[in-house]
């Protein structure tokens, strides 16, 4: 499996965006606008802009292009919907609930399984959910001393109006499916899209 190793502080920078949306509470001294004077292309901006998301969701080009397809089918517009399909991802919910401090711990929590899905053990990080779908923790995590440590250095993240929130349970359900309103960082889906459609 391939693995992305940038700094994340370094790539944050470049990006233009802040090292807390992928859950870093770090920040850098250097300055922010040292590259600013160097003029992009329209292409570049373009790029910019894929890179970003692809950064922050941690998909490499080949899914990323998948759910750019599985969006452009969708009803609506397509830039949206991709916000809507990568924001769907098993990962990216557990790191909304706040049971991991960053979008990669949440990857990882996946993967090993900690979660259920409507009752069933999901491993899979990509996995999509749908509206209705309760995400739970496992009873063998809910005692686990990492996830009570997580979620105290977490409780202060506003969980998003589409996750129904059941702290007691160390559940969420999802209540409708989320939109680019709902995120926390700036995107211009429409860049994405015209990228794709050259």
């Amino acid at each position: 499996m391939a693995v992305n190793k940038d700094p994340i502080l370094k790539r944050c920078r470049y990006l233009g965006i802040s090292p807390s949306v992928v859950g870093i509470s770090k920040s850098s001294n250097r300055n922010p606008n040292a590259n600013s004077r160097r003029k992009v292309s329209e292409y570049g901006v373009q790029l910019k802009e894929k890179q970003k998301l692809k950064f922050i969701y941690g998909v490499l080009e080949k899914p990323f292009h998948h759910y750019f397809e599985i969006a452009s089918k969708m009803e609506g517009q397509a830039g949206n919907n991709l916000i809507t399909v990568l924001e769907s991802r098993l990962d990216s919910v557990i790191y909304r609930m706040g049971y991991a401090l960053t979008r990669r711990d949440a990857r990882q929590i996946a993967t090993h399984g900690h979660f259920l899905v409507n009752g069933r053990r999901v491993d899979i990080p990509s996995y999509r959910v749908k509206v209705g779908d309760v995400i739970t923790l496992r009873d063998k995590s809910k005692s686990s001393a990492k996830f009570k440590d997580i979620a105290e250095q977490t409780g202060g993240r506003v969980s998003p109006l589409w996750l129904e929130m059941n702290k007691e349970q160390f559940s969420a359900k999802i209540v409708r499916m989320p939109t680019i309103e709902d995120i926390d960082y700036e995107v211009a889906p429409h860049l994405i899209v015209e990228l794709y459609s050259k």
